[in-house]
């Protein structure tokens, strides 16, 4: 069960890390705003070297992850569009992903409380990606 629960749990990390990343790879080329974009950027950093961990987490456990639900990505990416293409601001941008933090810190606590037995490790990956999206989330509230 325990060794179930991790990979699981693990899974979960993969698709949200990677939905982050997509995100912000999205939005990043739109953002005018240096110190807003560095903020991005430095999160992006922090996504990249959890997917790294996750992927070697993974492969110990000889299992190939999880891609993000390709129905949600398709409506995150036609929602950011969309926004984008109404208004090219920063504050747009800033809403954009500040909503999806905080789904990504909702879907990961869910998780957590999903799968209890998942090892300590896991758990704290999944803490670490929450953790860094709610940094960002509140980071960006000054570009609202």
């Amino acid at each position: 069960m325990a060794d179930n629960d991790t990979i699981r749990m693990l899974r979960e990390c993969d698709a949200g890390v990677k939905m982050g990343i997509s995100s912000l790879n999205e939005v990043i080329p739109d953002v005018k705003n240096g110190n807003m974009k560095a903020r991005l950027n430095e999160c992006l950093g922090e996504h990249n070297q959890l997917d790294a961990t996750i992927q070697r987490a993974l492969a110990s456990h000889c299992d190939d992850g999880k891609n993000p639900n390709p129905a949600v990505k398709a409506m995150s990416w036609m929602k950011t569009e969309m926004k984008i293409a109404l208004d090219r601001s920063d504050g747009t941008i800033a809403e954009l992903m500040t909503d999806g933090c905080n789904m990504g810190v909702k879907s990961l606590s869910r998780y957590l409380n999903q799968y209890p037995a998942a090892d300590e490790e896991t758990k704290g990956l999944a803490k670490k990606l929450i953790a860094s999206e709610e940094r960002l989330s509140v980071d960006l509230r000054q570009y609202l």
